[in-house]
């Protein structure tokens, strides 16, 4: 009797001080039960066992994302919308769904990046740094650190993509100004030019310093070249390694209707998956990959003829997907919510095409591609489809919604965000 009499108080002041931190904190009783998916799973389909939902939506067009420990988000946006880039979310009675919204930044841009307490972000022609709180919250969101500045843009593909590596190190993405480096660009028979001039500012990936502010060309170091355009990008911890994902060039048929028919333009050259070590040249704009002949194909801008190899100097893709897909996001998944077979794979967003004239466009999914020992092997399928709201799209307009970015959350969840109607999906795992 006396036992249970000096076990009761002790109950009693457990179940005080539970009530106490619901009170204060309403979230602290679902922090850890997953949250409600909708029941059409936010209009996705997906593999047997996961489950979505509408996290925010209508946000603006939402670029690049960072999920912090605590859960909340930070999404770029394409363009500022009332003076805000940079979109901050909050799940404050922790249901899943983000219910207070703020923001800062008034530039638009694409690239996200979190690390060490730092949030990363770029506009299209420079990178700046906010410091954040131990609650990862931004200190000072009016006079965020310039780190580089006077990146080259152009009217195609200037968004600056970022990444950081374990050593200090931020790359950057400056994408080429051109199709393939044509004396006149996108202009039927125009040639290539030699020594394409682009590629002393752009068509590759920079190595800067990640915790140096003005940082310019002469501060970094072009770490890869003969790379068109990168908007998905992510550190494999595996193998400490850079991995991007290039947008193939366009118009074969339009530009050269004498070696491509339509079928073939639609289908080629490759998105591809490359991996990355400084002074790696992948080819653009001399060659193309073609994953069908499984070889860097010479540009007919160069004198290639749809069948002539190109130089042994180029670097092949880790792995190759159809042509026009746009890739926009790459994320490594680290997490142990969702089944092994995902561990340490790749998940890839494709934001669809536009240029696969006379066949529908493609894309408009994220596909998962598994990685054994930090290396892709071979294969990939569709992880996420139904974004676009139909199976028929003839045009891009006709995408109610196409994936941007990617992130993983705190409890392993995928993040993916749409620029079209500014949505943020959650897809968790509930399958057993």
């Amino acid at each position: 009797m006396i036992k249970k009499l000096m076990i009761i108080p002790l109950l009693s002041a457990g179940i005080f001080c539970s009530l106490y931190a619901f009170k204060n904190n309403p979230s602290a009783g679902r922090q850890h039960r997953p949250p409600k998916t909708d029941a059409d799973n936010a209009g996705l389909k997906l593999p047997s066992g996961f489950g979505a939902l509408v996290a925010a939506d209508s946000i603006g067009k939402a670029r690049h994302i960072v999920v912090t420990k605590e859960g909340n988000l930070y999404v770029k946006l394409a363009k500022p919308v009332k003076e805000k880039g940079i979109i901050y979310l909050q799940d404050k009675n922790g249901d899943g769904r983000m219910d207070e919204q703020s923001g800062f930044g008034n530039y638009g841009g694409t690239g996200l990046y979190l690390k060490d307490g730092v949030l990363y972000a770029s506009s299209n022609d420079e990178v700046f740094s906010y410091q954040l709180n131990e609650k990862n919250e931004v200190l000072d969101q009016h006079n965020p650190a310039k780190l580089i500045s006077k990146l080259k843009k152009g009217r195609q593909h200037d968004t600056k993509s970022i990444v950081l590596d374990n050593s200090g190190n931020i790359y950057v993405n400056i994408g080429a100004y051109s199709n393939s480096c044509q004396q006149k660009d996108r202009t039927p028979g125009s040639p290539g030019i030699k020594g394409c001039p682009i590629l002393d500012s752009a068509g590759g990936i920079w190595q800067f310093k990640a915790n140096k502010l003005n940082q310019s060309y002469g501060d970094g170091i072009r770490y890869a070249t003969g790379i068109r355009n990168v908007v998905g990008l992510d550190w494999n911890q595996q193998n400490n390694t850079l991995f991007v994902m290039q947008h193939g060039r366009d118009q074969l048929n339009g530009l050269w209707p004498d070696l491509y028919d339509e079928k073939r333009s639609a289908l080629l050259p490759a998105e591809c998956l490359y991996m990355i070590k400084k002074g790696d040249n992948a080819g653009w704009p001399y060659v193309y990959y073609d994953q069908y002949q499984k070889k860097n194909i010479q540009a007919p801008e160069y004198g290639g003829d749809g069948k002539k190899e190109g130089s042994k100097e180029y670097i092949n893709p880790a792995l190759a997907f159809p042509g026009h897909l746009a890739p926009n996001g790459l994320l490594f998944y680290t997490g142990n919510q969702f089944p092994e077979k995902y561990r340490n794979g790749a998940f890839i967003a494709f934001h669809g095409s536009w240029n696969r004239t006379p066949e529908k466009q493609e894309g408009f999914y994220v596909v998962f591609a598994p990685f054994k020992d930090g290396m892709p092997t071979g294969e990939w399928e569709i992880f996420a489809d139904g974004f676009a709201g139909t199976d028929q799209v003839m045009s891009p307009r006709d995408a109610k919604h196409r994936p941007c970015g990617l992130a993983q959350g705190p409890d392993g969840s995928l993040y993916v965000t749409d620029d079209v109607k500014g949505t943020v999906y959650r897809i968790l795992y509930n399958g057993k």
